[in-house]
């Protein structure tokens, strides 16, 4: 018992140093994506040893990180719960929590590679949800009787990524901007729809 209460803090201080070197890479690789694994290891306060102790060599740091990214990804998405919220909370709730992800871990998820088969999972899973969500939504009356379901989640993915590229300095602007896409998404910008027959 007494070897065991001795385990769990040394287990929980080296997930911390981990999470810590997986920050600051991702604060420094957004920066300078040259970086070296010293630069990375001050910026995360600890040796440069401790770093290459952890992960064996860039490469692996950058698949830890992308490995961590993606599950940030899926549970951005899966904590929504869009399955079964009601759809509207749970559209602006996705919106705002794969917003934070992708601004906070933008290096790492654009370096997730194609081959990766647990990224392709993870994604195939978000996928899965958005699609029930957004047929949610179409049932509700949230999006017109016409919607082509498939090109309105493309331009909701898609204004996710722009929305993402503006790097908001704090939660306010993240929640701000999840409200920008879902009003854009939901209303669109023109004054009003347009008439074919003119």
């Amino acid at each position: 018992m007494e070897e065991e209460r001795q385990v769990r803090p040394m287990r929980a201080d080296a997930e911390r140093t981990a999470r810590a070197i997986l920050e600051a890479a991702e604060s420094v690789l957004s920066a300078n994506p040259a970086a070296t694994m010293e630069q990375i290891a001050a910026a995360a306060g600890v040796a440069r040893t401790t770093v290459h102790r952890r992960f064996s060599s860039r490469e692996a740091l950058i698949e830890a990180m992308t490995a961590w990214a993606t599950q940030q990804f899926h549970d951005a998405v899966t904590s929504a719960r869009p399955q079964t919220a009601p759809p509207l909370v749970a559209l602006y709730q996705v919106t705002a929590n794969v917003l934070r992800v992708k601004i906070g871990w933008g290096f790492a998820m654009n370096a997730v590679k194609p081959e990766d088969s647990e990224a392709a999972r993870v994604h195939a899973n978000v996928h899965d949800q958005c699609d029930s969500l957004f047929r949610r939504l179409h049932h509700t009356g949230a999006l017109r009787p016409d919607t082509n379901l498939a090109w309105a989640r493309r331009t909701y993915y898609a204004l996710i990524h722009e929305a993402a590229q503006t790097q908001p300095t704090d939660v306010q602007d993240v929640d701000e901007l999840a409200t920008l896409v879902v009003d854009t998404l939901l209303t669109g910008v023109g004054r009003q729809p347009l008439n074919p027959k003119i």
